[in-house]
């Protein structure tokens, strides 16, 4: 297979430059990252009194030592609402991931109910949503430790209509054959009380877990009755009469050996194909030239082909059509071992490029090879003479061959990530299996400037058939207003806040994570589950 050869300067003022701004993008996510695990630290001294563990402390007793851990839309609900993006820092209060539980892959989450008491807050919804999405199409076991106050009751009116969700795909899971594992470690009120009550498995820790539909005050408030916690739903009263749970535990470690007894003896494992055992050869290129070979401009130019030689294995490549198109970037290679299709942007898409990627598609269909995608584009190509050659009907060949790929997909928005380039590139919205992006990544419908050029030109048009003078002194303010609200609302951060991705990666993770996700993607979904493939 036919290597790459680098054209990187390492030494130039452009790589330094480009590098020093990545770098500078990176350390932000990772103290708001770091925030949020210091802000549900900060309750240490309580869950110490009580002889509880911390959220966290009891994510990493489920896990293996050691093990891979891909956490999840780490910081979902950022700078929206109590989150105030500086120093409360909450990553909507819960922990979602996928990591190895006595050897079996699993999705797991967790409620940090060091954090607002684990009640849920809006994003929580949309982060709990996704995770079940992916377990479900990737047939992994659901673990869920579980300590909540329930729903914010000051801001039930904007997660409420989709808290349900949760219930619904429990269900359609554990119906799946997909294993349900609930551990109760505090109060589970109300809809959380159907957590463990739509589980298939249930773990509640004596003297601290509590289920109800309706704790003390609200069965005072609603029938006028008196039930003391305990009584009303405490661990020994479910697992004696109610039957809601199968095991009671001491504490919360000897409640997480359960759950990984449990899941050990699923020998869920064993029903996954082997892994592929091949050698892998490194890339030839260090990863860490990532940070300095991609702008955090998008309207600075590079080659995609350059982000590749440090994602796949020997940095071996080989590109279809190179000739045909060199703007969208098409080619075969392997990542840990799998072979894999990598589409690319380097520059809009035209219609060669979507009649090239969309024959791709298809041929990796055939092949059975799954897809990635590296989003780095304005849009479609547009003008007199691109639409006169069919870019509106090439691109919709581009994007049925997207949408009725049968491969897996997976996303990552390395640059700009605009107009329906996103589409065709496989976005949120065509549900690729996962979608990551780069700190400097940009999603919007065009960018800021083009947004601003496209408003003067309407309000000059406007005022003009109306015989007026333009306001120029309105129409910059107009234009600087709406330049400013692209520059936020098209952002990494505003973008995986509202978990528009599975959240924002360190470049030079990239190959890494890729690796991981395509294993679990060729491997677990090929799991039989009660006859069902």
């Amino acid at each position: 297979m036919p290597i790459i050869e680098s054209q990187v300067r390492r030494d130039s003022e452009t790589f330094a430059r480009r590098r020093k701004a990545m770098l500078a993008l990176i350390a932000h996510i990772e103290r708001l990252e770091q925030q949020v695990h210091r802000c549900s630290a900060r309750a240490k001294p309580q869950f110490d009194k009580r002889g509880q563990l911390l959220p966290r402390e009891r994510l990493a007793q489920l896990l293996d030592p050691g093990a891979s851990f891909v956490e999840l839309s780490t910081l979902a609900g950022y700078a929206q609402h109590d989150d105030d993006g500086k120093d409360e820092v909450y990553g909507a209060g819960i922990i979602t991931g996928i990591g190895y539980v006595s050897g079996t892959r699993c999705m797991v989450y967790v409620n940090d109910a060091a954090i607002k008491g684990g009640t849920n807050m809006p994003q929580a919804y949309d982060k709990l949503k996704r995770s079940q999405e992916i377990a479900l199409r990737a047939r992994l076991p659901f673990v869920s430790l579980v300590q909540s106050g329930g729903g914010n009751l000051f801001k039930q009116h904007l997660g409420f209509n989709r808290a349900g969700h949760r219930f619904m795909t429990q269900a359609r899971s554990s119906a799946a054959g997909i294993p349900q594992i609930t551990v109760v470690h505090g109060n589970s009120t109300a809809g959380g009380a159907y957590i463990p009550g739509m589980s298939d498995y249930v773990v509640m820790v004596r003297g601290k877990a509590r289920a109800f539909l309706a704790g003390p005050p609200l069965l005072k408030a609603a029938t006028g009755e008196i039930a003391d916690e305990e009584t009303l739903g405490g661990a020994d009263m479910h697992a004696t009469h109610s039957g809601l749970a199968e095991f009671v535990a001491e504490d919360d470690a000897h409640a997480i050996q359960i759950a990984r007894e449990l899941v050990q003896q699923l020998r869920w494992h064993e029903r996954v194909p082997a892994h592929h055992g091949r050698a892998v050869a490194p890339p030839r290129y260090p990863a860490e030239d990532l940070c300095g070979l991609v702008p955090v401009d998008y309207r600075e130019a590079f080659d995609s082909r350059e982000i590749i030689a440090r994602l796949v294995d020997g940095s071996e490549f080989t590109e279809f059509k190179a000739l045909y198109d060199p703007y969208t970037i098409c080619g075969f290679a392997e990542i840990g071992g799998w072979p894999v299709g990598l589409i690319g942007n380097n520059g809009p898409i035209d219609n060669h490029g979507a009649e090239k990627a969309a024959q791709f598609i298809q041929l990796c269909g055939q092949a059975n090879k799954p897809i990635i995608y590296l989003q780095n584009t304005t849009g479609f190509i547009v003008g007199k003479e691109s639409e006169t050659a069919g870019m509106i009907k090439n691109g919709a060949k581009l994007i049925h061959a997207v949408s009725n790929a049968r491969v897996p997909q997976i996303t990552v928005i390395v640059g700009a990530s605009y107009g329906a380039g996103n589409y065709a590139m496989c976005g949120r919205s065509f549900e690729p299996r996962f979608l990551f992006a780069w700190p400097n990544a940009r999603l919007a419908v065009m960018g800021g400037d083009q947004a601003a050029m496209v408003m003067e030109i309407v309000e000059d048009n406007k005022q003009r058939a109306r015989g007026k003078a333009l306001d120029r002194d309105k129409l910059e303010a107009q234009s600087r207003e709406l330049k400013l609200l692209y520059d936020e609302a098209s952002s990494a951060l505003y973008c995986t806040s509202r978990v528009w991705d599975e959240g924002i990666i360190d470049p030079r993770r990239t190959r890494e994570l890729l690796a991981e996700l395509l294993d679990l993607c060729m491997r677990n979904e090929k799991t039989t589950l009660h006859g069902l493939h």
